[in-house]
């Protein structure tokens, strides 16, 4: 299965994964099967490019996304695009990929994603999740 961590940078396995989904640097995908890990550029919108993360993350083929936290709006689009999301990824892609094999991480929904964001104040109340800072943040406490 591929695997996809947002992550700082391009250490692979042992890079940290991004507080920011969006607006990390780069995006780590990891075959759990064949264990071969490709890093790639975020090269959205949200970086000066072109894009959203969920149609960037679609083309390299993952099945499942492993973040820290996200909002409403990009899990639909994970979601259109037959990708899972897991929430509550912190430190490492190696940390975040044994935390979801030990079931440890939450599925996102967009309606958790949403309470998440009105619990860090961030919900913006008009219906416009992911806009403004992008509708993503880092890890939330429960």
């Amino acid at each position: 299965m591929k695997v996809c961590i947002p992550t700082m940078g391009e250490k692979g396995i042992e890079e940290y994964v991004g507080e920011h989904f969006g607006r990390v640097p780069t995006y780590t995908l990891v075959d759990t099967e064949t264990n071969e890990v490709t890093v790639i550029d975020n090269t959205s919108e949200h970086t000066g490019g072109s894009g959203y993360p969920p149609e960037i993350i679609a083309k390299t083929g993952a099945e499942v996304m492993l973040c820290g936290g996200l909002g409403g709006r990009a899990v639909m689009m994970f979601e259109e695009r037959g990708i899972m999301v897991y929430v509550g990824a912190t430190g490492t892609v190696k940390d975040a990929i044994q935390m979801w094999q030990d079931g440890k991480l939450q599925a996102a929904t967009n309606e958790n994603a949403c309470r998440q964001h009105a619990f860090r104040g961030e919900g913006h109340g008009d219906g416009h999740e992911g806009q403004g800072h992008g509708g993503q943040c880092g890890p939330h406490e429960h």
